[in-house]
Parts: C-alpha cells; sequence; structure tokens
C-alpha cells in the first residue's frame, strides 16, 4: 500500500496565528487587525505552486494587510508557523515502513518554509520514502493533478493508497479520484483509524 502524510496539522503542528502574533509585534497593528486581514488568496497559491519568488510573496502580503514589515521581519513571522513534531504520526509513519509499506509526504508549503522545517524536523524525512512539495511540482492539493502525479510516480493505483490530510477541501480531491482519505481532526485520529484497520 501507498500511505500519503500531508504535513502540517497531520505530521507538524502548525498555528497561523503564531504567525500573525510576530508580525503584530513588530508591526504595532492589533493582531485583530492582521486576523481579519490576512487571507489564503492567490499570491498565497501562487508561493505554494513556486510561481512566486519569497520576496514578491512577501510584498504582496504586506500590500494585502496594509502592513510595514522588513523582509526579515516578515520570514521570522512566517516560520513561527510551526509548533512542535506529532510523535504518533512519525511512529505510525515508521512502523508502516517497517511493514514493507511505501511512505511518502506531500505538502502544499512554500521555499520559506522548506528553509526551516527539514533542519528543525529531521524525522519527517528520515519516516518517509520521499517528500512530494507543491512548490517542486508547481502544482497544489487539492488538484487532481497533484494526487495522480504522486500515484504515478510511485507505481500506485487510486485504490491502493490512502491519504491523511487536515484540510477538508484536500481530502475532498483526492476521495473523487477513489483514494481512501482520512481528514485528520486532532493528534489521535491518526493512531484511532490504524488501531481500527490493523489486520
Amino acid at each position: 500500500m501507498l500511505y500519503i502524510f500531508d504535513l502540517g496539522n497531520v505530521i507538524v503542528d502548525i498555528d497561523f496565528n503564531r504567525v500573525l502574533g510576530v508580525w503584530s509585534d513588530y508591526s504595532r497593528v492589533p493582531l485583530a487587525n492582521l486576523q481579519k486581514s490576512f487571507t489564503m488568496g492567490e499570491a498565497f497559491h501562487q508561493h505554494e505552486r513556486g510561481q512566486i519568488t519569497d520576496e514578491v510573496f512577501a510584498e504582496r502580503l504586506c500590500q494585502e494587510m496594509d502592513v510595514a514589515l522588513s523582509y526579515e521581519q516578515f520570514a521570522a513571522g512566517w516560520q513561527a508557523i510551526f509548533v512542535g513534531l506529532r510523535k504518533e504520526t512519525i511512529g505510525v509513519m515508521q512502523k508502516l515502513r517497517e511493514q514493507g509499506h511505501r511512505v511518502v509526504v506531500l505538502s502544499n508549503t512554500n521555499r520559506l518554509h522548506t528553509g526551516f522545517w527539514p533542519d528543525e524536523y529531521p524525522e519527517v524525512a528520515q519516516s518517509a520514502d520521499k517528500i512530494y512539495l507543491s512548490q517542486e511540482m508547481g502544482m497544489r492539493k487539492p488538484d487532481a493533478e497533484i494526487y495522480l502525479k504522486v500515484l504515478q510516480e510511485e507505481g500506485f493505483s487510486a485504490d491502493q493508497a490512502v491519504f491523511f490530510d487536515d484540510n477538508a477541501d484536500n481530502i475532498h480531491g483526492a476521495r473523487a479520484l477513489g483514494i481512501t482519505s482520512i481528514q485528520v481532526i486532532d493528534k489521535q485520529t491518526i493512531p484511532d483509524w490504524f488501531n481500527q484497520h490493523s489486520r
């Protein structure tokens, strides 16, 4: 079987409020204002597909939020999203590989983040056979093409794959292709699913 794991809030806990908190401290703009003006719009999606640089992304997001930050301040806030590793998920991934299954990571991410988390959490790469990143593939979840590309690269059909993600849209996108897809609600979702499905 092919097991596909998302990164954020599946393998690593993330929290966008930490990002906005850092930006609020630097800019002196109230956190509530930033929470209202921050959106995952077109610039966000282009950045995840690797279509715009980190610098252009920072500039466009600051314009959208009407906030004055240097690139260094923006980057410091952007990296603050990472909270910590989910050891439960890492344990499951390692066990699956020991059992002879193929384990990969499929993440909507960006260059600015991949300059940080691989070094911060080396266990992710150590527990996966391969890591697929949106900005390197030029496509992002929930587009069908990204799931089809992973299946093709890995040599598995949709009915031989299981996908874990915290985002409902991503889950629907994968399910539409016939991939067994489980929405991760909390840290127990994955261990509980395997307890129920272990043979």
